[in-house]
């Protein structure tokens, strides 16, 4: 990526395609978000790729006045990774959803994580399929009743921050659609990390799934429910910050009442602990979409990025064999004539 410093405005970055989501939709604040924050980077829309796979979430690319691939269902981080490997002095971003991220594009998106590809990776979390009209989802809570299971689901859900963290992505975090700067410097963050930046945004479906997290995330709900994680700070929340996180001797974490244990008792977030399971533990704190809920920065830790290593390798082969010579692959061992 460039450092060159460009001037631009969020005018200069929305696009001229009428926005065609329902009324009310959280996909229009992070929308927003976003064409506020780019200016904000101070790169160019020319060095700017926005790539989605299929899903509601997956218009986003024609929001933006950037370059960008409304792809085919699940496969946007491996089209993504081809762009990022091919052009590392790109700004290349994923737009997904959890049907199209965590379902049939799983093992795209857990590679792309694992290979620590430099991509920042945006996952919209309503818990439905919208776009087909309201079918369950890998991250819809049990006994969730939809059109395709009237009986309820017997299906455990996905919990995408865990899977980022399982598959070894560098850097994860959450964030809300309600919240823009919060977003925003979640954005930033993601942005600044060179290699794979994972998101996951808790956005309504105000149609399909309406409410799913407001008890988490609405407007009175937060100052008890949203837990706002500060990389080197106790972990506590509340209206007076009297709710704490502390880790027991067994390694567990519990909620608890900061008069009860005192301020030293607290466990203090470190995003950059190498060991993932601190972060791991955080993301499986709450159990459900009615408990306190952490929101930030979980972790983030520098690795290699595998553009820089793909690109290491060609230059010790060009300096060993010499330039390539494409014709003379294409017609090597192997081939032909038909």
């Amino acid at each position: 990526m460039s450092d060159t410093i460009t001037i631009t405005t969020k005018k200069d970055w929305t696009s001229d395609q009428e926005v065609r989501w329902c009324p009310g939709c959280g996909d229009y604040g992070i929308l927003q978000a976003v064409q506020m924050l780019m200016p904000e980077l101070g790169i160019a829309r020319e060095n700017t790729v926005f790539v989605s796979g299929i899903g509601c979430s997956s218009r986003f690319p024609y929001y933006m006045n950037t370059y960008g691939m409304h792809s085919i269902h699940g496969r946007a981080p491996a089209i993504a990774t081809g762009i990022a490997v091919a052009r590392p002095d790109l700004d290349v971003w994923v737009v997904t959803g959890d049907g199209d991220g965590l379902s049939i594009g799983g093992n795209h998106l857990i590679h792309a994580l694992r290979r620590n590809v430099n991509l920042t990776i945006l996952m919209f979390n309503n818990r439905i399929y919208g776009l087909t009209k309201g079918q369950y989802s890998p991250t819809s809570e049990v006994g969730k009743v939809t059109k395709s299971t009237p009986m309820g689901s017997i299906d455990p859900p996905f919990n995408p921050l865990a899977v980022a963290l399982g598959a070894e992505a560098s850097f994860v975090a959450r964030t809300h659609d309600l919240d823009r700067k919060h977003m925003m410097e979640v954005f930033r963050q993601a942005h600044a990390h060179r290699g794979a930046s994972f998101v996951e945004i808790l956005q309504n479906c105000n149609v399909f799934n309406d409410g799913a997290f407001t008890d988490i995330t609405g407007r009175e709900s937060r100052p008890e429910m949203l837990i706002d994680l500060k990389h080197g700070e106790p972990v506590r929340f509340g209206k007076d910050n009297q709710h704490g996180v502390v880790m027991g001797p067994d390694g567990q974490l519990r909620i608890v009442e900061v008069a009860d244990v005192g301020d030293d008792a607290l466990l203090i977030h470190d995003a950059h602990r190498a060991d993932p399971s601190l972060a791991f533990a955080l993301a499986r704190l709450s159990t459900d979409d009615h408990s306190p809920t952490p929101f930030g920065v979980f972790r983030s830790v520098e690795r290699p990025d595998y553009g820089s290593g793909v690109a290491q390798q060609l230059l010790a082969s060009s300096a060993k064999k010499g330039p390539s010579d494409l014709k003379a692959l294409l017609r090597s061992n192997g081939s032909w004539q038909v």
